[in-house]
């Protein structure tokens, strides 16, 4: 079967006196009945040339549903005299979200509550994606909100918990964010201009038709969150951008109030606060009461320090260091419980948790046992405890929930992911190595592999990467990987610039004109791999999505002769035309992640020397797998169809060259698990059968 040739019509655009001839601008025009029969042909061509690998995607499919405890629960959630928990059923995709009173059981199940059945909210769909689940303070309500089409736009619904019925109220085109008043029957939402940025915050009232806006950011660069502090006095506006932020808050029992500026936002000074109902020894709160706020803030300290204020008036004159800025640890959050704070902080690439009394100034950290690891805070509802929840995962060990005893400084293991089929860490080993940058930086590599590899060059390697927006990459546990390493694959990270793998510098050090340290940190990083021989340039696969697959689309570009396969997900490689155009998504608030083209030539010439699809030329590649979703509102569909477009009429091999549209989804592919692990069995075939290892 012949692969399919996109038609050409050259659209000219004309930047800085820079004239380039865009021949497959056309397919952003979903309504051009061309362009649907593209994308179709192009499904048809994949299927047709991984027809080959049905049985291979059988068989890794059932590897890893087989590793899945399928009928699973939670480690139950303790809010007042409630446990929250999710429990998910053998056959049914989607999970079931419950509760008890009075006790955390899980296995009498004579108490338990079916709070919102996923399975069924999503009956004869397609799609379907709970964004906001949250309960009402007095535990009698539910708000939650639904996308159907994974277009990221959320419908919230109103359940009375007692009747099991929805309430009339339903509100369309929300976001993220929700956030209830104490007063049971208010509570605040984001909703999206037609960009989907978050602009504006509404108060709702249950059974009133108008809601109020209390909150709209003109700026376009910013984007609106809500969030409640644990002691569940204060409701605040999280306002943000890439660099910049300002917070704004709200007594919880005051819903009819005006929001209030915490600190009023400067450019490039990002904060945001926490609460502690003990008093800071300063003036009443806004409402009248005492306590403080624990303001995490960079101002003045590139990697963060945190600072006491007074709630009622936390302006810089009453603020009071506690913890003061280090060059080599980013503090990334800041919690308050009674007496203690809490700081997730980032050490040489990893995180550590400290925990603070404040009543004596002694601090220690919870300490983990490997080299590379991933660890977070877990789900902490209450303010008033001495019982901190916190994630643990490394390469090789799945996913752990324990609570530590902030007192008594001891853990207990609440809960460990169950990977069936005899998995048994054991049997792999992880490592932590570092490449050296072209500029001598050097950046961290995550590796595992199965016991018993013999580093001679040979081995398949599956190199993973992302690298922008300050997100970090954290050296977490699949089972589905599983199925690469029983095949004597090797699994590894590159920890490169533009993420915040090693702090917040590391994110400065890979965005606007220093992005180019992404690329090359990541090529460092697989040259390195090769030259301690754990694999080879046609034995290495390479893997990313959104901005890792613009990552992919660089790096291919640059050195094609470096990767064996690519698989480039939802992939950002459109990325030049995309921000020439502001009434996309996303476009004006990236201009702080990648500059503006528009406004100076200079970001025009750098993004323009980088961008994936101005920068594919007559060589050759490697095989590449491209998988996107039609409904996409982060990286729009055109954009990687344009890629393989413009890759199939200009590469000079016979290497395959496959493009995969999930025509009902969006950004994150498939909503139901087994869909999801389908779609990973396809990608997993696509590298077994290159690398001849199936």
């Amino acid at each position: 079967m012949q692969p399919p040739i996109a038609k050409t019509v050259p659209h000219p655009a004309t930047v800085h006196g820079d004239t380039r001839v865009d021949d497959y601008f056309w397919l952003r025009d979903r309504s051009d009945p061309d362009t649907i029969s593209y994308l179709e042909a192009e499904n048809r061509y994949t299927a047709e040339r991984m027809k080959h690998t049905g049985e291979l995607q059988k068989q890794l499919y059932e590897e890893m549903l087989g590793r899945i405890q399928q009928t699973d629960v939670s480690v139950p959630v303790k809010r007042d005299d409630y446990f929250y928990y999710t429990r998910t059923v053998e056959g049914k995709a989607y999970a079931i979200r419950c509760r008890k009173h009075g006790s955390p059981s899980t296995t009498e199940d004579t108490s338990e509550e079916i709070l919102l059945d996923e399975n069924a909210l999503a009956e004869g769909r397609k799609y379907c994606r709970v964004g906001n689940f949250a309960v009402s303070p007095n535990h009698r309500l539910l708000a939650y909100s639904v996308d159907f089409d994974g277009d990221e736009m959320y419908t919230i619904r109103v359940k009375d918990l007692a009747t099991g019925a929805l309430l009339a109220d339903e509100i369309p085109n929300t976001y993220y964010s929700l956030e209830w008043a104490d007063d049971n029957a208010t509570f605040f939402y984001t909703v999206l201009d037609e960009a989907l940025r978050p602009y504006k915050i509404f108060r709702h009232r249950l059974g009133v038709e108008e809601d109020t806006l209390v909150y709209h950011e003109p700026d376009e660069r910013f984007t609106l969150e809500l969030s409640k502090t644990r002691s569940r006095a204060y409701i605040f506006i999280n306002i943000h951008s890439p660099m910049t932020s300002e917070v704004r808050c709200l007594r919880a029992d005051r819903p009819e109030g005006d929001f209030q500026v915490v600190l009023p936002r400067l450019q490039d000074v990002e904060y945001d606060v926490t609460h502690h109902p003990e008093s800071a020894g300063g003036p009443a709160d806004l409402a009248g009461a005492a306590g403080s706020f624990f303001i995490r803030t960079n101002e003045g300290a590139k990697t963060f320090r945190v600072m006491e204020t007074p709630a009622g008036d936390p302006s810089k004159a009453n603020w009071k260091e506690i913890i003061p800025a280090r060059v080599d640890v980013t503090i990334e959050s800041v919690s308050a419980f009674r007496g203690r704070l809490v700081t997730e902080e980032r050490h040489r690439g990893l995180i550590q948790i400290h925990i603070r009394d404040l009543r004596t100034g002694a601090a220690h950290a919870i300490e983990f046992p490997e080299p590379a690891y991933a660890a977070s805070l877990g789900s902490n509802a209450g303010f008033d405890t001495n019982i901190l929840r916190f994630g643990y995962a490394s390469l090789v060990t799945p996913a752990s929930v324990f609570d530590y005893d902030m007192e008594a400084r001891a853990r207990e293991l609440k809960k460990r992911q169950t990977v069936l089929g005899g998995y048994d860490p054991a049997n792999y080993a992880c490592e932590r190595l570092f490449a050296k940058a072209p500029d001598g930086v050097e950046v961290p590599i995550s590796l595992v592999y199965r016991k018993g590899f013999a580093r001679d060059g040979r081995a398949p390697m599956l190199l993973y990467g992302y690298g922008s927006y300050g997100i970090s990459i954290d050296a977490e546990f699949r089972s589905d990987r599983v199925s690469l390493l029983d095949r004597g694959w090797v699994f590894a990270i590159a920890h490169i610039r533009g993420g915040a793998d090693m702090g917040k510098p590391w994110h400065e050090d890979g965005r606007m004109l220093k992005k180019m340290n992404t690329f090359t940190d990541f090529i460092a990083c697989a040259e390195q791999l090769i030259a301690g021989r754990y694999s080879s340039p046609d034995r290495i696969a390479i893997n990313g999505r959104s901005a890792g697959g613009l990552l992919m689309g660089v790096v291919t570009n640059l050195r094609p002769d470096l990767f064996g396969a690519v698989v480039a997900g939802v992939p950002f490689v459109d990325s030049l035309n995309t921000a020439l155009d502001p009434t996309l998504p996303l476009t004006i608030g990236e201009y702080e992640e990648f500059g503006n083209p528009i406004a100076a030539k200079e970001f025009y010439d750098y993004m323009k020397s980088y961008a994936p699809y101005e920068s594919v030329s007559a060589q050759s590649y490697p095989a590449i797998l491209v998988t996107t979703g039609l409904n996409d509102p982060r990286v729009s569909y055109w954009e990687p169809a344009k890629w393989v477009a413009k890759l199939r009429a200009r590469k000079r091999d016979g290497n395959p060259l496959l493009l995969k549209t999930n025509m009902g989804s969006g950004h994150f592919g498939s909503s139901g698990r087994y869909e999801y692990l389908k779609e990973t069995a396809f990608e997993y075939a696509f590298l077994l059968d290159r690398m001849g290892t199936a």
